[in-house]
């Protein structure tokens, strides 16, 4: 079932984000330390707009997958860096020189939020993050997810959403091409693609 994110829910979702976190595989082999995934794309949305998480309960209270995001990435930009930066910038230290493993990339974009803001996007201010465990996948719950969080943007007068997904993630395409997402043209955009649509 789909429910509201409550506070205890927060392990799952660090779990979740690392076991989905390559291309929609098991990002753990290359991130020694698994909360740093969900520190950059998971928790700071459940800690800063928590209106706007939502889970996906095995029937026994526990998270096996998630949508949550923000309804203003600009302003959500700006409480990222005055509000969660400060409690987790000690831990994942900005690295000193250029990227030379995966830990030191995430932990460089965890360094700078406004790397969301692009003018390309604008016309699209709320973004999210999906995540299901394989096991729960192809079950519908990430259409009930999306029509969950899409319905709550747009009941809030929000008109538009965008998500940047790994170019790669063919399985990924095909889920947002069927819930009638489109491509954003950005330049250069690396090994990402970017989508959005209406909310309603």
């Amino acid at each position: 079932m789909i429910r509201p994110y409550r506070p205890a829910d927060l392990p799952a979702l660090y779990d979740i984000c690392v076991r989905t976190g390559q291309e929609g595989e098991d990002a753990r082999p290359y991130f020694p330390d698994h909360d740093l995934l969900g520190t950059i794309f998971a928790a700071p949305y459940a800690r800063l707009e928590p209106e706007l998480a939502f889970v996906v309960d095995d029937g026994e209270g526990r998270a096996v997958g998630y949508i949550l995001g923000t309804a203003d990435t600009a302003a959500f930009v700006k409480r990222f860096r005055a509000e969660w930066l400060p409690e987790v910038a000690a831990r994942y230290p900005e690295p000193a020189g250029p990227a030379r493993t995966p830990h030191e990339t995430m932990a460089g974009l965890l360094h700078h939020p406004e790397r969301m803001l692009l003018p390309e996007l604008a016309d699209y201010p709320a973004h999210l993050h999906i995540d299901l465990l394989p096991g729960y996948q192809g079950a519908g719950h990430g259409r009930a997810l999306m029509e969950t969080f899409l319905g709550s943007l747009a009941d809030g007068g929000v008109p538009s959403v965008h998500l940047g997904m790994a170019t790669a993630n063919v399985r990924a395409r095909y889920f947002y091409d069927r819930m009638g997402f489109h491509e954003i043209a950005v330049p250069d955009p690396g090994t990402l693609t970017y989508l959005g649509r209406a909310t309603s």
